[in-house]
Order: C-alpha cells, then sequence, then structure tokens
C-alpha cells in the first residue's frame, strides 16, 4: 500500500475532479490518494467522482478554507 498527495488547493471545477480521476487509475487496490483542495464544489464533485469509480471516501475534512478528502483505492 502507498498513499499519494495531491495539493489542488487553487484549482476549480473541473480539475480537481479529472485530476484525481487520473491520479486514482494509475494506482492499485488498496493504495491511498489524499487530496488537498479548497474549491468548496468538491466537496460534491468529489463524492460524485466515487460513486463512478467504485473507490471508498475514508475521511474528509474542512478546515477553514481546505478541503481533505482521504480516498483508498478498490
Amino acid at each position: 500500500m502507498t498513499e499519494k498527495t495531491l495539493n489542488l488547493r487553487g484549482l476549480k471545477c473541473p480539475l480537481p475532479a479529472l485530476r484525481a480521476r487520473k491520479a486514482l487509475s494509475g494506482m492499485t487496490p488498496d493504495d491511498v490518494l489524499v487530496l488537498e483542495c479548497t474549491d468548496p464544489l468538491t466537496a460534491v464533485d468529489i463524492p460524485n467522482l466515487l460513486r463512478q469509480t467504485g473507490d471508498h471516501l475514508e475521511d474528509s475534512t474542512r478546515a477553514d478554507d481546505l478541503l481533505v478528502f482521504r480516498i483508498r483505492k478498490r
């Protein structure tokens, strides 16, 4: 298992979801992807993306304008 962090701060919809999809496609099962985002729409976009890919959202946190998503590849 490996963990990869993507700094997506400052990117606007749909770029965070597109970059997350690309990163997930290159990962193996049980790898973890951590996304750091500032676009408030990612709170909707990332869960929608995961419904499409079947990957699992382990945790999401919000602190001020930073949203962090922890995703496990299936």
